[in-house]
């Protein structure tokens, strides 16, 4: 039997990746990918800060936005994730639910007034800490294709050799752990009160693994059952660079636009640890077992499995985010964001990558997101909500499979401190394919996935 290929296509519809035993075209994707993570405030609108500014996590977005702070502070957020995701193969419908903490953001902003006479008045620095995309998740399916793919016990002395060539149930299960972090550093001014202009500088940590176990239960039709199972893991480190810019001009009092772009991120060195070393689906990772044999063929070398290492590099894709934000005196605000990220221009790199960088040209294509946020003030107390939609990469994705979402969240001025609390729930649909080649003819598990985040911020004014 051939080495079926584990795809990475947890948040992406693509199925198309057999150059390669992890699908790399995948794993670009999911790398490419950002959760949006930030500060309550931040959350509890939909990430849309363009325009807006005035928040620690408005870094990511439009590093201009810092100079709209008025004071130094310093603010951490909390996260509290609830994940479940619904897999249904066969028919046959599996729900998994999990829960997961995490300090997603941390960050400080300094504010200096100009100390000369000229019309760049205010120069803001900020530094912040933040898990761009939460890779931590899992999944299980089950059910009965027909199809029987372990067909053989390798240690069978019969003849002619017994042929388990009937399926009574396949069982898959998929652990995704890690996450991709970055630290930024950026810097923003304003000149004449009118025209904020900001540069950010980032740099990320990739820590990703994944864990999956493929099991069937076949017969011969003569009541003798083989069952297989089969393991694969992989983990990746690596780090990154990225730079974004922007600016925000102040039209008047109610109304600001910004622009900003964010350049390409720069993975210079991604090392991939992981168990498939050849095609052979019997080197390395397979335990069988028969009824008839009191023998269990198992070459794991007691858990020990063997490994190897590959080294690559990879381009994820720019964006390019328009902003406007109204604003109403003290009472309130309305702003909105408008996000373009190229994914066509993803580009993998130091081995052979051709086919699949010829994949991401045919394959894939030019997203548009939009994150819409308010705020309403009274006396200390603020209330925010915001919707999201971010379209997914893949020409062939139906619309379920577009993420969208809404958050909702509240916060207090204490003076010398602010409490932010915020709830935001999205949803997506995906396909996973642990049978891709196309001689199984076996359908992909179709998911539902649901994520419900709680997040709490505390800021200090410094």
């Amino acid at each position: 039997m051939k080495k079926y290929f584990i795809l990475a296509t947890f948040f992406a519809v693509t199925f198309t990746s057999f150059s390669q035993s992890l699908g790399y075209q995948d794993l670009a994707l999911v790398f490419s990918q950002n959760d949006e993570n930030g500060s309550a405030r931040f959350t509890a609108m939909s990430g849309a800060f363009g325009a807006l500014g005035g928040d620690i996590s408005s870094i990511n977005i439009n590093p201009a936005g810092l100079a709209v702070f008025t004071n130094s502070s310093f603010s951490g957020t909390f996260n509290s994730r609830n994940s479940n995701i619904v897999s249904n193969y066969y028919g046959n419908s599996l729900s998994t639910k999990e829960n997961y903490f995490n300090i997603s953001h941390a960050g400080a902003v300094l504010v200096f007034d100009s100390a000369y006479n000229t019309d760049w008045d205010k120069f803001a620095v900020g530094f912040n800490y933040r898990i761009t995309k939460d890779f931590t998740d899992s999944f299980i399916a089950q059910g009965n294709s027909g199809v029987a793919t372990f067909t053989e016990f390798p240690l069978d002395n019969n003849s002619p050799a017994i042929n388990y060539n009937f399926a009574d149930e396949q069982q898959f299960s998929n652990t995704y752990d890690g996450e991709l972090s970055e630290f930024n550093i950026a810097f923003s001014s304003v000149y004449q009160n009118r025209l904020y202009a900001g540069l950010a500088l980032n740099f990320y940590d990739l820590n990703f693994s994944q864990q999956s176990l493929l099991t069937e239960f076949n017969n011969d039709g003569n009541g003798n059952d083989l069952d297989a199972n089969f393991y694969q893991e992989n983990i990746t480190t690596g780090t990154g660079f990225s730079a974004n810019a922007g600016f925000i001009y102040k039209v008047n009092q109610g109304f600001r636009f910004g622009i900003a772009y964010q350049t390409p991120t720069w993975f210079s060195e991604i090392i991939e640890t992981t168990n498939i070393v050849n095609n052979d689906g019997y080197l390395g990772d397979t335990e069988i077992v028969v009824s008839n044999d009191n023998r269990t063929y198992n070459n794991t070398s007691g858990g020990y499995f063997p490994i190897q290492d590959f080294l690559y590099k990879l381009k994820t894709p720019s964006k390019l985010t328009a902003s406007a934000a109204f604003i109403f005196g003290k009472q309130g605000l309305l702003s909105l964001d408008y996000a373009n990220k190229n994914y066509k221009s993803i580009k993998l790199s130091n081995a052979n990558f051709s086919t699949e960088n010829q994949y991401f040209q045919d394959q894939l294509r030019n997203t548009h997101s939009f994150n819409i946020g308010t705020e309403w003030r009274v006396d200390r107390f603020s209330i925010r909500g915001g919707y999201k939609f971010e379209q997914s990469p893949d020409k062939l994705a139906i619309a379920s499979d577009n993420l969208k979402g809404y958050s909702l969240g509240g916060g207090y001025n204490f003076g010398s401190f602010k409490l932010d609390l915020a709830y935001s729930d999205n949803n997506r649909t995906s396909l996973y394919n642990f049978y891709p080649q196309p001689e199984f003819n076996v359908n992909p598990t179709d998911l539902t996935l649901d994520n419900r985040t709680i997040t709490a911020t505390i800021s200090l004014n410094l």
